[in-house]
């Protein structure tokens, strides 16, 4: 699979778990995300799909690195919908 196309699946699915938040974006933890199977079916590296739609300002996220367990309460915050 290409980046864009996993980073268009990503957004789906962060639409699909999250809601919207105070500032009408929507949100979801990293912990949802992670521990969803319809994500671990669908992205083989998805700590690298955040990364890669974070550089490309299409979500936000409060850490350089997310781990399974000890970042699973950090939020992963869509700009762009």
């Amino acid at each position: 699979m290409n980046v864009s196309h996993e980073i268009s699946l990503l957004v789906e699915e962060i639409q699909r778990l999250g809601s919207k938040n105070a500032s009408g974006q929507t949100s979801v933890t990293f912990g949802v995300l992670f521990n969803d199977d319809r994500c671990a079916n669908i992205f083989e590296a998805l700590v690298g799909t955040l990364k890669a739609a974070k550089k490309r300002k299409v979500i936000d996220f409060q850490s350089e690195l997310l781990l399974q367990g000890v970042h699973d309460n950090v939020e992963i915050t869509l700009l762009q919908e």
